[in-house]
């Protein structure tokens, strides 16, 4: 069975490799669903991985539905990973209403052409998996990333199973709550790759007290956070 690992950083990265790991999705910020690396860490991990990596193209957390900035970054980002040289690309855009977004997707996947293609948990959000299913197989998509549009795997495996009797020529590859107790479930279910982290919290003790840099308003999914351009105008009209 092949294990992928998830990792946030090079550290992550370093261990997922020395402890046996088969491949690694590179992203950033793994509370937010993951983000795409910045252009100094992907050539870091370049430069100390030699066993396959795939990077996150997610340019922001919340939904998978982007605008046409975003898009372009996106686009660059692909861009950037076969040019340093990168196995492969873990992305996908759906539409406002849920559904594949076919003309995007095909667009990353022909940016990503020479690339391994993974279509990420995205999937997890449309309505129709089946039919989405065969859309990205079409598209010619090597692997759908899914926790079978449940919280975890775990509570998926109906639908993974499912999506993967149904599959002809796209891996399905169950992530999402995947952990030491329960992957030789998803092994005996007869699923030959699995995606998890396996993180662990480790307590640091540097922050400031009383004065977090997080703010739990902007990691809501449902809302966007964009500079608003007239409130930006009244603050230069205002100080200058």
């Amino acid at each position: 069975m092949l294990i992928e690992i998830c990792a946030n950083s090079l550290e992550s990265a370093v261990n997922a490799e020395k402890a046996g790991a088969d491949r690694i999705e590179f992203c950033l910020e793994l509370g937010l669903g993951g983000i795409t690396p910045s252009f100094g860490m992907l050539k870091t991990i370049r430069e100390h991985i030699s066993i396959p990596v795939h990077v996150l193209v997610r340019p922001r957390s919340g939904d998978f539905y982007f605008s046409d900035f975003e898009f372009e970054g996106m686009l660059r980002d692909i861009e950037l990973c076969k040019e340093l040289g990168f196995d492969g690309i873990v992305s996908g855009v759906l539409t406002q209403n849920f559904s594949l977004d076919l003309r995007r997707t095909a667009l990353l996947i022909k940016e990503a052409s020479g690339l391994c293609f993974t279509f990420h948990r995205a999937f997890d959000w449309v309505v129709d998996p089946l039919l989405v299913l065969r859309q990205l197989e079409d598209l010619g998509v090597q692997r759908i990333l899914s926790s079978g549009q449940q919280r975890t795997a775990l509570q998926g495996i109906e639908l993974l199973s499912d999506l993967k009797s149904m599959a002809s020529n796209c891996a399905i590859m169950p992530g999402g709550g995947v952990n030491l107790a329960n992957v030789l479930t998803f092994k005996n279910a007869g699923f030959d790759c699995v995606h998890l982290s396996a993180a662990t919290l480790q307590e640091v003790g540097l922050n400031k007290e009383n004065l977090p840099m997080s703010y739990s308003p902007y990691l809501e999914e449902r809302c966007r956070i964009t500079s608003n351009a007239a409130i930006i105008s009244e603050i230069v009209n205002k100080v200058k």
